[in-house]
């Protein structure tokens, strides 16, 4: 009982983190790993995917409500998304995670000195002059490239998503957070769809580690909203800084 309120504790904070910037996975993976050791890896990422899709949804729904979504723009990286989830998914037997970590702590530490020197970005909106086809091309590789991404390795994602909608399609941090979360909900769907079909899900504790995320997001998503951009890109800077250290923790140790 006590190791589940503790799983419930750091899935409410999960839910908290991610729904501002990303990242949640920082939290909530790691200490099912530690808490719930006797759990395969497949079983550990399932009941994983199945709490922060429930959170991701309580965010995704807070966000649509507050924030205007450009779902012309916004449609075709959700389609690709899905399908790049779903092939990550079904790929991540054969994937060996630790050969790509070093390439994402350097992409992930170039989105932060970007971030850190470019004292503006993502604090306003910025017009972007995409004709109609740049916009289709450019959502559906950034759903796909980060679809694939998320279904086979996962940290980090909602973070690339929001700089990927701040760099190339020129919105706030806070638009960018409300379109990231929209995506994330695709992935994790395609992904879940993988996991339950093979059983792999704990419904033990992916049930109450759910609704703690729920509750994570729900708050989250409203500090996001009221705080706006400007404090969501500090917030983005702590986490991306979190997530570098994580990761090369984790390769090198």
């Amino acid at each position: 009982m006590l190791i589940l309120l503790a799983l419930c504790f750091f899935a409410f904070l999960a839910g908290f983190v991610d729904a501002m910037v990303g990242g949640g996975g920082l939290i909530q993976l790691p200490a099912m790993f530690i808490l719930q050791p006797h759990l395969s890896l497949m079983q550990t990422l399932a009941t994983n995917k199945t709490a922060n899709f429930m959170g991701t949804l309580v965010a995704a729904v807070q966000y649509i409500k507050r924030v205007k979504i450009n779902w012309r723009q916004l449609g075709p990286a959700l389609f690709s998304a899905a399908i790049g989830a779903l092939g990550g998914a079904l790929l991540v037997s054969y994937v060996h995670k630790e050969q790509f970590m070093p390439f994402i702590v350097c992409i992930l530490a170039l989105v932060l000195l970007y971030t850190i020197f470019k004292r503006e970005l993502g604090l306003h909106r910025q017009e972007k002059h995409l004709n109609r086809s740049q916009q289709y091309i450019y959502a559906l590789l950034t759903g796909l490239i980060i679809g694939i991404y998320d279904g086979v390795i996962g940290p980090g994602t909602g973070s690339f998503l929001i700089f990927v909608f701040i760099v190339i399609f020129g919105y706030d941090f806070l638009h960018a957070s409300a379109n990231a979360k929209v995506i994330n909900c695709v992935t994790n769907i395609a992904s879940l769809v993988f996991f339950i079909s093979q059983g792999a899900v704990v419904w033990a504790t992916a049930i109450p580690m759910a609704a703690a995320n729920m509750l994570g997001s729900y708050a989250g998503s409203h500090v996001a909203l009221k705080k706006g951009s400007k404090f969501i890109r500090i917030f983005f800077i702590v986490v991306v800084s979190a997530l570098i250290i994580k990761l090369s923790a984790d390769y090198l140790f």
